[in-house]
């Protein structure tokens, strides 16, 4: 059985989720049009989860996601919380919006504010209702023996898409909305931990936001302190593991934008890096590397001893595949700043952030994770 100690020192990793089955889609689709019932809706859910964990048991990866397969996007981590729509016209938007299925033109470029567009006020105080994740994790559970690994929005990135302003009857500032953010995502941790999840991952773009120039400026705008906001980041983020250490692996993903192969923040780790990867207490951090956008490797001199560095060096946003020649010379440029004893290799984010996904096929997809794993064997035996 595979310990959390073997767990940690994973030499590979996959952000979380995979390209949806065309029959998924469709079964969303039609849900969403009124003429398939949730239990069908869920019934389709089961079978593709079914499916795609034994397909990532035969590619030998050493845990499993359940694709991200239950929800529209990655966000949905947090939607069973009253107190907050986050999903107010969602199913309405799943149906107009062209990038949800994939269909209409892809591009590699940088894509409209995902924050912005969300930004909801709370309309009570924040409570967890259910888990969403809790039920993903007990399906894989139930399915495999293989360690499970779950995927939760970050409280920062919750934050930044709360319109704070139209709050005011019930939060008087950012610091209190976060607060009770913690406290749930807390909950919600304690609770995958109880049902067995082996790898909790946090997801946070958020970060990016505090090199990404054009949000700086609407921070400042804002009348914020963006060296501020990000100090309660990281004290949030770690707050939500807080008292958990050893009882999963706690995993913590940056990256600059996913949908439908677009991207929409662009800056260097270096003005983050001192505070972020030396100031988060997890045991993995999942980094965004597969462009000139993230920059050089030599901000990972501040990641500390003990910590392992994913590095997302395989792009998930085009079908062209990666080689083991072309990971390894990255690899090698990588070990002048940081020892390569203390780094995995992964895609740089998932595969379909939201449903339609990014522009490459099933096929190039797990060519991808084919290539990862083979390189990994060369480089770390």
């Amino acid at each position: 059985m595979t310990t959390i100690a073997e767990l940690k020192r994973m030499r590979v990793d996959q952000v979380g989720s995979f390209l949806r089955p065309e029959d998924l889609k469709a079964a969303f689709l039609r849900h969403a049009r009124g003429q398939l019932p949730m239990e069908g809706l869920v019934a389709a859910q089961d079978e593709a989860i079914t499916g795609l964990i034994a397909t990532e048991e035969a590619h030998g990866l050493p845990f499993v996601s359940d694709g991200e397969y239950r929800r529209l996007n990655w966000q949905v981590s947090f939607s069973d919380v009253s107190g907050w729509d986050l999903w107010s016209g969602s199913w309405a938007q799943f149906l107009t919006s062209p990038d949800n299925l994939g269909a209409g033109e892809q591009h590699n470029s940088k894509g409209a504010d995902a924050v912005l567009s969300f930004r909801t006020p709370a309309t009570a105080r924040l409570k967890l209702e259910t888990s969403f994740p809790a039920g993903e994790l007990a399906f894989i559970r139930k399915t495999t023996k293989t360690p499970a690994k779950i995927t939760l929005m970050g409280p920062d990135r919750v934050c930044q898409m709360c319109d704070i302003d139209g709050s005011k009857p019930f939060y008087a500032d950012a610091d209190m909305f976060l607060a009770d953010v913690v406290a749930i995502q807390k909950a919600m941790v304690a609770g995958l931990i109880e049902g067995g999840a082996a790898y909790v991952q946090i997801d946070e773009p958020s970060f990016t936001g505090y090199v990404d120039p054009p949000t700086l400026e609407r921070m400042a705008a804002r009348g914020e302190d963006p060296l501020r906001n990000l100090k309660r980041a990281i004290a949030a983020d770690n707050a939500v593991i807080a008292g958990l250490a050893g009882k999963a692996v706690f995993g913590l993903h940056i990256c600059r934008g996913n949908r439908a192969s677009m991207w929409h923040r662009e800056g260097k780790y270096d003005g983050i890096a001192e505070a972020v990867f030396g100031g988060l207490a997890y045991d993995r951090l999942l980094l965004e590397y597969d462009t000139e956008r993230a920059g050089g490797f030599e901000p990972l001199r501040f990641v500390p001893k003990g910590t392992m560095v994913v590095l997302g060096l395989i792009t998930t946003k085009s079908g062209e595949v990666e080689t083991v020649d072309q990971l390894r010379r990255r690899l090698d440029e990588a070990s002048r700043s940081i020892d390569l004893d203390q780094v995995a290799l992964s895609p740089q984010c998932g595969f379909a952030s939201g449903i339609g996904g990014n522009a490459l096929s099933e096929s190039q997809q797990w060519r991808k994770i084919d290539v990862m794993m083979e390189t990994a064997r060369r480089v770390w035996g």
